[in-house]
């Protein structure tokens, strides 16, 4: 019984620690563009500069 004196208040802080993670997430602006990212990933601008020659490419 006497872990619990040490177990519950770190368990409170771990809580309170997440809490203030997920308020300051919220404050910064982390869900503000939800569909950005599967329009991103749609995006292939860096696999087309690949394909593209080069000048100094010999083909």
């Amino acid at each position: 019984m006497e872990v619990l004196v040490f177990l519950i208040p770190v368990a409170l802080a771990l809580g309170a620690l997440g809490l203030v993670a997920f308020l300051w997430s919220l404050r910064s602006g982390q869900y503000d563009d939800l569909d950005g990212a599967k329009w991103r990933i749609l995006n292939d601008d860096d696999v087309a500069a690949e394909r593209e020659p080069q000048d100094n490419d010999p083909t």
